[in-house]
């Protein structure tokens, strides 16, 4: 019988501390099931990736590290641990538990998420760091506004929601315009589209839960982890789809020893890519593999 049934201790091995508003048992039934959701697609591109075409990994790579991170961030909140009590901004009175490992993983996961979507949009290198450390600014705001205990919370609401609102722009101007000459502009819109609409309901849910305290540390997890889980696993198995029809080397993703393959005469490719040496300056490698390349 306890093959079949195993009860959840963990909030009895890892109590919270001076929580008054704190995760429930179903709570953590909840966390548990999506580690396991984040595990199980963690397992599953990684496997993937022993069966992609040789240079055409890169973006099984990056979403290995989102996968891991958030199935690792989702094992710590599972455990009852990655936590601090912090006084409420409200009138009401105790403490509420403050989960730190969330923000650690939106702050680790979502810039290889990032990445990928800038690669195969084809915009700069400095517009993919832009995006990123735009994403570091929204939410090292929130773990800031998170951790305070009076109304001032809301300056770094503010703060996050701004640098939001230019990382969609960003995406959806500029990447918009870059993959429509990559003749995948269609993809593209649907990927950074999707992305956009679910970051839209992330302030929703801080409002309502670390920032408000309007609802229960279980219904905020619930509400977070279902958006966590259509932002990170669902648009990596969606562009690992839609990546099969594409050609790596017209999207300048084929990657070698000598870093990213430039596509064939006529495709337009980024401008200061690493080049295979033995060529004169500005000369473009030949599609094909040259001597001695090694595929990764």
């Amino acid at each position: 019988m306890s093959l079949i049934y195993r009860s959840n201790d963990a909030l009895k091995v890892n109590p919270a501390v001076g929580d008054t508003i704190s995760l429930s048992t179903g709570g953590s039934d909840w966390l548990w099931a999506v580690t396991a959701l984040y595990s199980l697609s963690l397992l599953l591109v990684v496997a993937h990736s022993y069966f992609a075409r040789s240079g055409e990994k890169i973006l099984h790579y990056l979403f290995t590290i989102s996968l891991f991170v958030g199935a690792i961030s989702y094992f710590t909140v599972a455990s009852n641990l990655g936590s601090t009590p912090v006084v409420t901004s409200t009138n009401q009175s105790g403490t509420r538990q403050i989960f730190y490992a969330r923000y650690i993983n939106w702050f680790v996961s979502w810039p290889p998420l990032i990445t990928a979507i800038g690669l195969f949009s084809g915009v700069s290198w400095a517009t993919i760091v832009y995006n990123v450390a735009l994403s570091w600014v929204w939410v090292a705001s929130w773990l800031s506004g998170a951790l305070v205990a009076t109304t001032y919370k809301w300056g770094f609401f503010v703060f996050g929601i701004f640098a939001y609102f230019l990382l969609s722009a960003s995406l959806l101007h500029t990447g918009s315009i870059t993959s429509k000459r990559l003749a995948v502009g269609k993809s593209y819109l649907a990927v950074s589209g999707w992305l956009v609409f679910v970051w839209f309901l992330y302030p929703i849910a801080y409002g309502l839960a670390d920032g408000g305290n309007k609802i229960g540390v279980t219904q905020g997890w619930i509400f977070f982890g279902i958006l966590d889980i259509i932002t990170v696993p669902f648009l990596s198995f969606a562009i690992l789809v839609l990546a099969r029809k594409w050609d790596y080397r017209a999207l300048n993703l084929y990657f070698t020893q000598y870093g990213r393959v430039p596509p064939p005469s006529g495709t337009e490719a980024t401008i200061g890519e690493k080049r295979a040496p033995g060529g004169p300056a500005g000369e473009q490698a030949a599609p094909g593999n040259v001597a001695g390349e090694q595929i990764v």
